[in-house]
């Protein structure tokens, strides 16, 4: 029998050094007993893991993400349910894609919790200042997490409060951030920490923006659970602001305005007659454009930096359509500027199509993305965002009349075609419409997300070879 004994700390790089040299060897999972921190001895002498190099092993990255999270998980279980995956997985590579699998719902089940834990940690900790006579502040927190999740949020920590020194204190580890260095201590009872005078003006503003007409109990329940209350000054004031909800929803119901002031309506017109107005009529490309940047059609408007209309020559003999303004084109106002138009000039170049003779636009008008830090991620239109902008297409390719359109990638080619079969199948090939023929194509940005550099080689010189064909189109 093989006993590992996994510390407190480094947790997931000990249990991985030593599954590695346990499954390299095909030791049984059944032969391998787990434990974290402080254990109790066997009565028998455990084995000692092998040394010799063994066979090689290979694991999906997603498992190991999944085993980084899982493993920190209170269930005495969890190293011994990940050596299961990890010897599972050298004879099944499609383990983790059976989402009924028990083990590996299990496993989710694990990693879902840590994860929970991990955010309800980062919201609930509440710092209390100390005394001291350095330059840097000192602060004090106790908080008590269900899992081993103390080292895998220092880091949160030390990135949000560097400038101040402090310790946050659980029972089973401490993280200690001081003069700019991290360390852990065992854990501890909870300290006596002093009362924080920055607490009660926290309070007076966490009571004033209680809204007492949007309570939703149970989905308060479920995201503050009533086991972190206690460590937090704020929820003192819950059951007294609970308990007058409805006759505050009342008061505020009788102070409501019944109608608008007079003056109401004279504000209104005054800053209805300051908005940019959008031209009654749409007679040319110019009048459209001025119109695209107050579109209001779909919810994308909102976020976005400015709608980005087509560019190039009103009698452009090609239309080239992509998806939708990346980043890059949000900010600068114009279509193919990014990366991805990189990766067209290159192609428009080496097929013989100038870019001064070509009219470029997207689907889409407005960037649709999701924010993740100070980055903003692309997120493709759905159907319904596609169909609002057609109104803004038709209008260009009626301006421009183009003796052909090139669809770039799926969006585009939904629609100019209305058609969302598979590229695969499209690419390559004239399609029919009754506003003119389309020529489907690969999108640039597809083929700067392709991992494999071979097949990211060979679309782009299948991209360079439709832009070749639609150059042969239009001279004939």
């Amino acid at each position: 029998m093989h006993r590992v004994r996994l510390p407190e700390t480094g947790t997931m790089d000990a249990w991985r050094e030593a599954a590695r040299a346990l499954a390299a060897h095909d030791v049984p999972a059944q032969e391998v007993e787990w434990s974290v921190g402080a254990a109790a001895e066997g009565l028998f002498a455990a084995d000692p893991l092998p040394q010799a190099p063994g066979r090689a092993l290979s694991v999906p990255t997603a498992f190991l993400d999944l085993a980084g999270r899982a493993i920190l998980h209170c269930d005495p279980a969890a190293p011994a349910l990940l050596y299961q995956a990890l010897l599972r997985l050298q004879a099944e590579r499609a383990f983790l894609s059976d989402a009924a699998d028990p083990l590996l719902r299990r496993l989710q089940s694990l990693e879902k919790s840590v994860h929970r834990d991990i955010h309800k940690m980062r919201a609930f900790v509440r710092f209390r200042e100390l005394p001291g006579e350095g330059l840097r502040r000192r602060f004090a927190a106790w908080f008590e997490p269900e899992h081993r999740i103390v080292e895998a949020n220092a880091g949160f920590f030390c990135r949000r409060f560097a400038d101040m020194d402090w310790a946050i204190h659980t029972p089973r580890l401490s993280a200690i951030w001081q003069d700019g260095a991290l360390t852990f201590a065992p854990g501890a009872p909870r300290p006596d920490l002093p009362d924080d005078a920055a607490e009660a003006l926290w309070a007076t503003y966490f009571a004033n923006i209680f809204n007492p007409a949007r309570i939703k109990l149970d989905s308060m329940r479920q995201h503050m659970p009533r086991k972190y209350w206690k460590n937090m000054p704020e929820t003192g004031q819950i059951p007294a602001m609970l308990a007058d909800a409805e006759a505050r929803v009342e008061r505020m119901r009788a102070a409501a305005a019944t109608e608008a002031p007079m003056r109401a309506a004279a504000i209104t017109d005054r800053y209805r007659a300051a908005m940019p107005q959008a031209p009654a009529v749409i007679g040319s490309l110019e009048d459209a454009r001025a119109a695209c940047q107050l579109c209001t059609r779909c919810d994308l408007c909102q976020n976005a930096t400015q709608a980005v209309f087509g560019e190039g020559p009103p009698d452009a003999r090609l239309m080239i359509v992509g998806e939708q303004p990346g980043d890059q084109e949000d900010l600068a106002g114009r279509p193919f500027v990014g990366p991805a138009g990189q990766v067209l000039n290159d192609a428009m170049e080496e097929a013989g199509i100038a870019r001064e003779r070509t009219w470029l636009t997207n689907a889409v008008k407005h960037f649709k993305f999701t924010p993740r830090g100070k980055r903003r991620l692309h997120q493709s239109p759905d159907a319904g965002e596609v169909q609002a902008c057609q109104w803004w297409l038709g209008l260009e390719r009626r301006f421009v009349q183009p003796q052909l359109s090139m669809a770039l990638g799926g969006t585009a080619a939904l629609a100019l075609t209305g058609r969302k079969d598979a590229m695969t199948r499209r690419r390559g090939r004239v399609e029919e419409t009754p506003e003119g023929p389309v020529l489907i194509s690969w999108h640039p940005s597809y083929i700067l997300r392709l991992p494999d550099h071979g097949r990211a080689a060979a679309a782009r010189q299948e991209l360079t070879e439709d832009l070749r064909l639609a150059r042969k189109i239009i001279a004939a």
